[in-house]
């Protein structure tokens, strides 16, 4: 089993890159690309591409290694229509009402064809009962489809965020799925995991590399919102479910917490939920002057406790109404903290500016140290030769 897991991450990992590679430059010369304005700082006309590869690789490795069953069908259909969508919006922007009859449109394929249907929201009661949805479960599933596609498409708003905080959501349900020895999922979630790092390779900004070569663009992270949530069902509903549903809540935390959080400030200013803006957490972090690979950096990292954390209720098998009272709490504090995000940049300024003049300062020293022992170095040498100079001279009967 180890060995097949290896060989279909690897095999996805190389396509998805390949088609990234290939896409390029045909995105390029199309027109594909996204370009500076007064909400995008990034430099240049990036190709739009990296979710065309990420979907292609993750469609052709499932067929090739006959990972393919009628549920996954479905879902490859729904996200067929996100990807055309997608693709049209990053050609020319499409109004949210367009953008979200695709996103239902995708929702109400996989419920009606694929069966993926949230019954329930498990134990969410203080009794430890069920919390079943009845006749709601299909509107609720609808919502909670459309909400997690536009948590990871607002996520994407510098080089390799969206695609790092996916990455850490899918880690969580790597885990339980080892744990639980649910292997049908364990693969496709290594097939997708894969085409996910082969973006990152081209998203993320290293140091020999100051700009993201690619972009998802909204095809990737509808794409990608729609397969965490998929994921999310086939998880954690019915008899054969091998997590509890809060716990892929905090798998989703950051993203979920940003996307509810800036929709409730912007109703509370009086905006639509959906204008934008520059006031998500990443921005906070660069207004604070970390630099976007930091920012990305802290985020995942964020990302990662709460992944932690739902593990750690899930295995500690602490009460899921507990859980979730924890979740609400957590987010409230970040909703207060943000909704005074100039204290928040004030105290990071502060901390930044702080150690940046430590560093300074230990620089300045060691300068100085350095500086005062090359005179040092300098001045014995000099007096070396004089010394010797005079010897000479004493010998030849020049001086006495």
């Amino acid at each position: 089993m180890f060995d097949i897991n290896i060989i279909t991450f690897l095999l996805c990992f190389l396509v998805t890159a390949t088609l990234i590679y290939i896409l390029k430059p045909s995105a390029i010369y199309l027109g594909l690309v996204d370009r500076p304005d007064k909400r995008k700082h990034h430099q240049g006309e990036i190709p739009l591409v990296g979710g065309l590869g990420i979907f292609s690789g993750f469609l052709i490795t499932s067929v090739v290694l006959g990972l393919v069953d009628q549920s996954i069908v479905a879902f490859f259909v729904g996200s067929l229509i996100l990807i055309i969508v997608g693709v049209v919006d990053d050609f020319r922007e499409l109004s949210s009402t367009v953008r979200f009859i695709a996103q239902i449109s995708a929702a109400s394929i996989m419920i009606f064809l694929g069966g993926g249907v949230l019954l329930d929201f498990g134990a969410l009661t203080w009794n430890g009962s069920l919390f079943s949805l009845g006749l709601f479960a299909i509107p609720l599933t609808i919502f909670a489809t459309v909400g997690v596609i536009n948590a990871v498409n607002m996520s994407d708003g510098i080089d390799g965020l969206s695609g790092s905080l996916v990455l850490m959501t899918l880690a969580g349900l790597v885990i339980v799925t080892l744990v639980e020895q649910s292997y049908a999922e364990l693969q496709l979630l290594l097939v997708l995991i894969a085409a996910v790092i082969a973006f990152l390779c081209f998203n993320f900004r290293f140091p020999w590399r100051k700009k993201a070569g690619v972009f998802m663009g909204d095809a990737g992270s509808m794409f990608l919102g729609f397969a965490i949530t998929w994921f999310f069902i086939q998880l954690t509903q019915g008899s054969d479910k091998v997590v509890a549903p809060v716990t892929v809540l905090w798998f989703l935390a950051i993203p979920l917490f940003d996307t509810v959080g800036i929709m409730l400030r912007r109703l509370l200013k009086g905006m639509s939920p959906f204008a934008a803006d520059r006031e998500h957490f990443h921005h906070v972090l660069l207004l604070a002057g970390f630099s976007v690979a930091q920012s990305v950096l802290i985020m995942s990292g964020l990302a990662g406790v709460g992944v932690v954390i739902g593990l750690t209720g899930e295995y500690l098998h602490l009460p899921e109404m507990l859980m979730f009272v924890l979740f609400l709490l957590l987010f409230g504090a970040y909703f207060y903290g943000m909704r005074h995000a100039w204290k928040v940049m004030r105290f990071l300024k502060r901390s930044i500016c702080r150690r940046r003049h430590n560093k300074e300062r230990r620089q300045l020293n060691q300068g100085v140290v350095n500086e005062r022992r090359t005179k040092d170095r300098r001045m014995t040498s000099l007096q070396c030769k004089v010394n010797d100079r005079r010897e000479v001279c004493r010998k030849e009967g020049v001086v006495k």
